[in-house]
């Protein structure tokens, strides 16, 4: 994929196209009874809201996700270039809606490549399990080159990164349902957020939506609020992330990637402590 290193760039000839003028709702509230009962047991809770999203490539179907509605466009972007589905965010032309909210179709330029065998394999996930459906092991790999970097990231730095993220976590406040990807700059600042029912839906989310800026992720950090997993690292491996932090744990799976494609990766970021898996030399 390529993306250039500097600042961010905007590819003004990609027509973006507006969501449906509806406001979006990421949450719902909901009766519940409270155990032990007492007097003021019946009450009401507010719940995470959860609808599948199909994605399309033109008028063919690529995915169907749960997710939580919002930041949709972003999703189906960064699901098709960390998919490697679609290899450059220059070869997407339009992101719309097609018939319902629950439909994004995505439209390419003239000439774009798209890689058929990957549509067939990534055709059904879940927002549980983002390799659900697809048909091998050998189909789960993403073909992607090693990740060259001068990124590096101060150790406490490190340390206040979890807590930046829970003071954007709005629907997390409200549910405590969902999970929050972000992109953070060597300072420390989020650059992006984005929250999902799904983890790779986060992951897709934020990267897409930096991605279609045209933005280079070169000299960034990805966090997510659960566990880091083989997928995760794969998709910062395509969008050329050079370090991976989670408040999880890694799978070992998501080390050996991380090995392999020369991205740092840190685990248990959270009070005041983390590991490093991968990578260490760029911690300062």
């Amino acid at each position: 994929m390529h993306l250039g290193r500097g600042p961010v760039r905007r590819h003004p000839s990609i027509k973006r196209a507006h969501t449906i003028a509806s406001p979006v709702n990421q949450t719902t509230r909901v009766s519940i009874t409270r155990f032990p009962r007492n007097p003021g047991s019946e009450a009401a809770d507010t719940v995470v809201v959860e609808e599948p999203l199909e994605i399309r490539v033109g008028q063919m179907p690529v995915s169907v996700t749960m997710r939580t509605p919002g930041d949709d466009f972003d999703l189906a972007a960064g699901f098709l270039l960390t998919e490697s589905i679609v290899p450059d965010a220059d070869q997407i032309e339009t992101v719309r809606h097609w018939g319902s909210p629950n439909v994004v179709r995505v439209d390419l330029r003239p000439g774009a490549t798209l890689d058929l065998q990957r549509i067939k394999r990534n055709f059904r996930s879940t927002s549980s399990c983002g390799v659900c459906g697809k048909v091998s092991i050998d189909a789960l790999r993403v073909h992607s080159c090693a990740v060259k970097s001068r990124f590096t990231i101060a150790e406490a730095v490190v340390h206040n990164l979890s807590s930046a993220v829970r003071r954007e976590q709005k629907s997390f406040e409200e549910t405590g349902a969902v999970h929050a990807a972000a992109i953070f700059n060597a300072e420390g600042t989020i650059l992006r957020l984005r929250e999902d029912i799904g983890r790779h839906n986060a992951v897709d989310k934020v990267i897409g939506s930096l991605l279609r800026e045209g933005a280079s992720l070169s000299d960034t950090l990805l966090f997510v609020s659960g566990r880091s997993s083989f997928e995760i690292l794969q998709k910062a491996a395509v969008a050329r992330i050079p370090m991976v932090a989670a408040v999880g744990a890694p799978s070992s799976l998501a080390i050996e990637l991380s090995e392999e494609f020369g991205i740092t990766l840190l685990g248990f970021v959270r009070d005041g402590r983390f590991n490093v898996y991968s990578g260490a030399e760029r911690i300062g």
